[in-house]
Order: structure tokens, then C-alpha cells, then sequence
């Protein structure tokens, strides 16, 4: 018997810039209380704003729920530094 594979994709929901769900993640970067990066299926995904906590982590699903104050929402493609040399501590420190 074959087993087949579903493609998880990526949705990013936000309901009155407090309480945020985010499918399709395949790693949790970093946060803290004022930015949170999740590594998605779409790229870097990174949540600025003020007193932000990851509610719920579920990474066998690749769900995030957020909550806090969202002031910013930025995707990025830098997904390929990792590859090509730059380690998860200089990305942080930069």
C-alpha cells in the first residue's frame, strides 16, 4: 500500500490584530515579546508587535497560535542562508 503525502500549504489568520493562527510551519526561529519568526512554507514569516506569546505550538501539524498587539507582518525568502553558510546564531546576532 502506498502512502500518500499532503501538502500541508500555509494560511496565516489574524482576528483584530490580537489573536493570530499560522499554518504550514516548519520551524520557530525565534521570538519574544516584540517579534516572532517562523520558518513557513511560503518563506520567513515575521511578527512585530508588542506583548506577543506563542499560544500553541504544534509542529506535527505545523501550527502556531499567536497572541499579543500584531503592529507588522513581513515575509522574506531568505530561507536559503541556512544553506548557503550562515548559521541560526548569526542570523540572530546580525
Amino acid at each position: 500500500m502506498e502512502e500518500t503525502s499532503k501538502a500541508t500549504g500555509h494560511c496565516f489568520q489574524l482576528e483584530d490584530r490580537s489573536n493570530g493562527r499560522v499554518t504550514g510551519v516548519k520551524e520557530v526561529r525565534s521570538f519574544n515579546e516584540n517579534e516572532i519568526i517562523l520558518d513557513t512554507e511560503q518563506g520567513l514569516l515575521h511578527v512585530k508587535g508588542e506583548n506577543l506569546h506563542v499560544k500553541r505550538l504544534t509542529l506535527e501539524k505545523g501550527e502556531v497560535e499567536l497572541d499579543g498587539l500584531v503592529e507588522m507582518i513581513q515575509y522574506s525568502a531568505v530561507r536559503g542562508r541556512r544553506a548557503e553558510g550562515e548559521s541560526l546564531l548569526a542570523h540572530l546576532f546580525r
